[in-house]
């Protein structure tokens, strides 16, 4: 018994303290560039550290408290946004992709792509998991949103987007370098 709440404590403080990393990334101001109406931000790097480091579940539940507090108006969103009325805008989708995005980084982190021996290719496999999480996903529920919300054609939304790859390929490698050598020296921290 003392060790399953020990368990559930260590994961609510790993859940929270995530949380406050991706709402923490809100503080850096966030980049607007003329081609979409969506800014650049730092919190999809946190969204890829929750899952590379806390696994499916907890990563997406770090992602999920975040959304939760910035729906009820919480100004923890970059540039200080929060409240319903972003999500009904042209960032509401990739918001909501930050949920699955976590969710498909450690899924794919904790089920195959730590567990690789060579360190070259664990580096490998926990850069493709951010970026096939950390942005198809995420992307996957942007931009379709974008393209409703804005009227513009889902092709222009996709276009718009393109201008968020090269910083977010940046982000997957910094969640990479970060998750293996996390994982390199506390290898239990996905099993909790």
């Amino acid at each position: 018994m003392v060790q399953t709440r020990s368990a559930t404590t260590q994961n609510t403080v790993l859940v929270a303290v995530f949380a406050a990393v991706i709402a923490a990334l809100g503080i850096v101001p966030p980049i607007t560039v003329g081609v979409t109406p969506v800014p650049i931000t730092l919190q999809t790097l946190g969204v890829m550290l929750a899952g590379a480091l806390l696994g499916a579940w907890r990563g997406m539940l770090s992602a999920l408290i975040v959304v939760v507090l910035a729906l009820a108006g919480l100004p923890i969103l970059a540039g200080g946004r929060g409240g319903f009325g972003v999500f009904l805008g042209p960032t509401g989708g990739y918001l909501l992709g930050w949920i699955f995005g976590a969710f498909v980084v450690g899924l794919l982190v904790q089920r195959w792509a730590i567990r690789q021996d060579n360190v070259v290719v664990r580096h490998l496999c926990v850069g493709a998991a951010a970026i096939i999480g950390g942005i198809g996903v995420v992307y996957a529920f942007g931009i379709p949103w974008t393209s409703v919300s804005t009227g513009l054609s889902l092709g222009t939304s996709f276009t718009g987007s393109l201008v968020f790859v090269p910083g977010d390929l940046l982000k997957a490698v910094v969640a990479t370098l970060i998750a293996v050598r996390v994982h390199s020296g506390y290898s239990r921290l996905l099993d909790a």
